[in-house]
């Protein structure tokens, strides 16, 4: 059944303002709500007083969410005269913390569409059904591209992201058809400390040991977390707002870029190249794809309806996150990340959007040897 309410603890202020777009008190259902981006979603949405039901396998992890809210281990469990106002589904096997064997590639998919048509299962079950899903996605949808610059009305070109996102996605759209609005999230690579690709490539950058990876021409489409939990808001309280929505800034910059910025942010150089084709030969389509290949994806719908990046910007959204933080601070996160054991992952794990904690640790290893 579901669990007791947990007592509330002090939620700091500037959480509860990224939700400030939703008008009255909300019930969300959130599903990966113990990941990096849950985490914060969950913190902002119960600081401004909205009601909130995690889903997860692991009750520990979500004591340590900020209450209150309710737990649940089995969307089973939610009875059908619960009221909910919203859905998001972030929920599924990681992408970019171990290679793609054959057996990753299958959990990664199926993962996807189990809790996908459990969602379903649900809504369909429940006698008012929620005004919208929001439903994960990435921006792997599109495929690999080079320099074209891409919206939610171009297509995708084939490759196993474009695989995964495509059959993620169509999943969802079912639940159009028990008259909910549906929105599929193409989330970029998001930016913070505390997981995600910036928290990895921190404790290099802080050595001096990075740097572009391979030419460094492909393009990366980015997002700070903040903002992200802020679109998700204006999404939801946004009845216009309807099918694939980019969750990325307006600015792509590319690998070359981005290593730069890093470096001065940290002071440090951001030299040191990873050649492609090592990373090809070590990791096969996993460098391909989320390393060597990349995507210059557009807001260009968020933009329309309205929303307001606050960071537009690469050397903003690092200021932010970043701010004044020791360095012993700043690098713990991929010390803690980098002992998780990846075949442990149940099925309603958080997405790791789309993290490279694998690729990481590779080319730390390869250029502590090349030192």
């Amino acid at each position: 059944m579901i669990s007791h309410l947990f007592r509330r603890r002090p939620t700091p202020g500037d959480a509860a303002v990224l939700i400030g777009t939703l008008p009255h008190r909300q019930h969300v259902l959130i599903t990966g709500a113990t990941g990096f981006i849950g985490r914060r979603l969950v913190e902002a949405l119960t600081g401004a007083g909205h009601d909130v039901t995690v889903l997860t396998r692991d009750p520990v992890k979500a004591a340590m969410l900020r209450p209150p809210l309710r737990i649940v281990t089995s969307l089973a469990q939610i009875p059908n005269d619960t009221r909910i106002d919203a859905v998001i589904n972030l929920a599924g096997e990681p992408t970019g913390n171990a290679l793609w064997t054959r057996r990753k590639r299958r959990r990664v998919l199926s993962s996807r569409l189990r809790m996908t048509r459990a969602v379903n299962r649900l809504i369909a079950s429940l006698e008012q059904r929620p005004a919208v899903v929001v439903s994960g996605s990435a921006i792997g949808w599109y495929g690999l591209w080079q320099d074209e610059t891409l919206t939610e009305f171009d297509g995708g070109k084939r490759c196993f992201t474009h695989r995964v996102c495509e059959a993620w996605e169509r999943e969802a759209k079912k639940a159009q058809r028990l008259g909910v609005r549906v929105v599929r999230l193409r989330i970029g690579l998001v930016l913070g400390t505390d997981g995600g690709m910036l928290s990895q490539l921190l404790f290099p950058f802080e050595l001096g040991l990075g740097g572009p990876i391979g030419s460094g021409r492909q393009w990366m489409s980015w997002i700070e977390r903040d903002d992200l939990v802020r679109l998700i808001a204006h999404v939801i309280a946004t009845p216009s707002l309807t099918g694939p929505v980019n969750a990325t800034a307006p600015t792509p910059v590319t690998n070359a870029d981005f290593a730069r910025a890093l470096g001065r942010r940290n002071a440090r150089p951001a030299l040191l190249r990873m050649p492609a084709t090592i990373l090809h030969h070590v990791a096969g389509a996993f460098a391909d794809e989320l390393l060597l290949g990349g995507q210059r994806v557009i807001p260009d719908k968020a933009q329309a309806s309205g929303f307001m990046f606050r960071h537009e910007t690469v050397q903003s959204a690092l200021d932010a996150v970043l701010g004044n933080a020791p360095v012993s601070e700043r690098t713990l996160a991929p010390r803690v990340l980098l002992q998780r054991d990846a075949r442990s992952a149940p099925a309603e794990q958080p997405v790791d959007q789309p993290s490279v904690d694998t690729a990481a640790r590779l080319l730390r290893s390869l250029r502590l040897r090349a030192r």
